[in-house]
């Protein structure tokens, strides 16, 4: 019995150095998607009349989106500081996301009165930002 745990404990720690991807994978799954998706369909513009945001500022989030994916995605071919970055363009959109659109209801499915769904979804990705902000590579 020792044994077979010893060998599991050895499986884990050979993939433990990789399970950082993980994480970094959820977050830019999510951050290429929703910026990208704003410059298709109704676009920018649209994005931008349906949040009632300028369309500067509609920009500005859909590019911050796309920044916060990649700079997550390649910070660990560079360092640190460029993964914190990336989480750092992240967290004020979803703070911002959280307070427009999902506040109010805690549930991620849409409701009459939240017809984009609640905020379980928002803030566990806020949590995962402001996790890679603080630890940065060191995952």
């Amino acid at each position: 019995m020792k044994g077979q745990a010893g060998s599991d404990s050895e499986i884990l720690a050979q993939v433990e150095p990789y399970t950082h991807w993980l994480l970094r994978i959820a977050w830019v799954a999510v951050f290429l998607h929703m910026g990208i998706s704003k410059f298709l369909g109704g676009g920018i513009s649209g994005f931008g009349e349906m949040m009632g945001l300028p369309f500067l500022v509609a920009l500005l989030v859909a590019l911050g989106e796309i920044a916060a994916g990649v700079l997550v995605l390649v910070g660990p071919l560079l360092n640190g500081w460029v993964t914190r970055l990336g989480a750092l363009a992240g967290i004020p959109i979803l703070v911002g996301a959280i307070a427009m659109v999902h506040w109010g209801q805690w549930h991620f499915a849409a409701s009459e009165t939240h017809p984009m769904g609640g905020m379980a979804f928002q803030v566990t990705l806020l949590l995962l930002g402001l996790y890679l902000l603080i630890r940065g590579n060191r995952l």
